[in-house]
């Protein structure tokens, strides 16, 4: 039994008890004072189930597999699409796709992380997960834009990076570290959006942006809520537990200062119409990317220096 429906089942338990306390005639003192227990109970487990329903709903949403991916986006909001294949050290990676476009009146480079819509397409896109030769790929990708003067703009939609013996052989750890480096140094603007998932040091690998966006029902966090679960409760059940408790929507990162913005999603979400969808996120960029424009390479770098700087940060009061 996951979390939410334990609290489900113990609210309507309360409740009977409550009705049967208040049919009874002429309440004493210690009647009252159970009801007002009762009562404080019921309060309590109502903001848990709203809170835990809002976090793991959010979950299943970005992982709704009719959900747009990153082809979708490019159909609709560039033109011009040339991909860059390979990475010049081993191989080309189909789960990581990178290349030039054109956005509105100007050149772009984007990036982004593609899942597969049938079985044989997810096998062919290792179901969205990245390796090694994708990150160096991508890393490619964005030197060739900073050389050209070219903003870099990634979508993000990655359960993580795939972590595969071969993977781990071939430096995913490595690769990964030298992208957040080097995407700290970038001297172009760069624009990240969580479009699904955002899963750990493969979502990062593509995130070090001057301008991190979420869609509404997007998540971005260290792990998944079911491996959460299994490490904080050894039971991966408690997945709605640890949703809530991860701080894993656009809403809470927002109010953490991890991202710089949310870009809403049609009714029913993203998966519901991709036009509209995209049309949001083409609002988005546009203006964003405006702003990033109006500020010189050395701007950019100390924005940017500031902004990983500040980021979730804590203070205690005394």
């Amino acid at each position: 039994m996951d979390a939410a429906t334990k609290a489900k089942r113990d609210l309507e338990h309360i409740e009977r008890q409550i009705s049967q306390l208040e049919s009874l005639p002429g309440a004493d003192q210690q009647t009252k004072q159970q009801l007002y227990d009762l009562h404080r109970q019921v309060e309590g487990l109502r903001v848990q189930i709203n809170a835990a329903n809002t976090a793991w709903q959010k979950t299943e949403l970005a992982r709704h597999p009719q959900r747009p991916y990153f082809l979708d986006y490019v159909e609709r909001i560039f033109t011009g699409w040339s991909e860059i294949h390979g990475d010049r050290r081993y191989s080309d990676d189909p789960a990581l796709l990178c290349g030039m476009a054109r956005f509105h009146d100007q050149e772009v480079m984007i990036i982004g992380t593609q899942k597969g819509r049938d079985a044989k397409q997810r096998v062919h896109r290792n179901f969205g997960m990245a390796n090694p030769e994708g990150y160096r790929k991508a890393l490619r990708c964005m030197k060739l834009a900073e050389k050209f003067k070219r903003p870099v703009l990634s979508f993000i939609d990655i359960p993580g990076a795939y972590p595969g013996l071969g993977a781990e052989e071939r430096g995913q750890g490595e690769a990964i570290a030298l992208n957040l480096r080097e995407m700290a140094r970038l001297r172009v603007p760069t624009i990240a959006i969580i479009t699904g998932e955002g899963g750990s040091g493969g979502a990062l690998a593509i995130a070090v942006a001057d301008r991190v966006l979420m869609l509404e029902n997007s998540i971005y966090s260290v792990i998944s809520p079911e491996g959460c679960a299994s490490i904080m409760w050894r039971d991966a059940t408690k997945k709605e537990a640890a949703a809530q408790a991860m701080k894993i929507t656009a809403e809470d990162l927002r109010e953490l200062q991890c991202i710089d913005g949310i870009i809403p999603e049609p009714e029913g979400g993203a998966h519901a119409d991709f036009d509209a969808a995209a049309a949001l996120v083409d609002e988005a960029l546009q203006r964003h990317l405006s702003e990033l424009k109006s500020m010189s390479s050395d701007q950019l770098l100390e924005s940017r220096y500031r902004k990983y700087r500040q980021i979730a940060q804590y203070f205690q009061e005394c």
